[in-house]
């Protein structure tokens, strides 16, 4: 095998790999954005996990519905 065909076929695969990456990520990406609980209770059936709240939340006196709401526009819709 020639260095030009080596170099050829390294370039390819490298390729192949970053554009199935990046395809991936985007499906990733559109599943969240399709799948994005509204309720802690469809985050428990989505996840099969249940919400809970931080100690600092709980001591700084918000919500449940606040926390959720900050858990999924911070962590969730990254």
């Amino acid at each position: 095998m020639s260095k030009d065909s080596f170099l050829k076929n390294l370039d390819d695969m490298i390729s192949s790999i970053f554009s199935s990456v990046l395809k991936d990520k985007e499906l990733v990406e559109e599943v969240k954005s399709e799948d994005t609980p509204q309720t802690i209770e469809e985050y428990t059936e989505l996840t099969g996990k249940r919400f809970r709240m931080t100690k600092t939340q709980k001591e700084s006196g918000v919500t449940r519905q606040e926390a959720f709401d900050d858990f999924i526009n911070t962590t969730w819709r990254k």
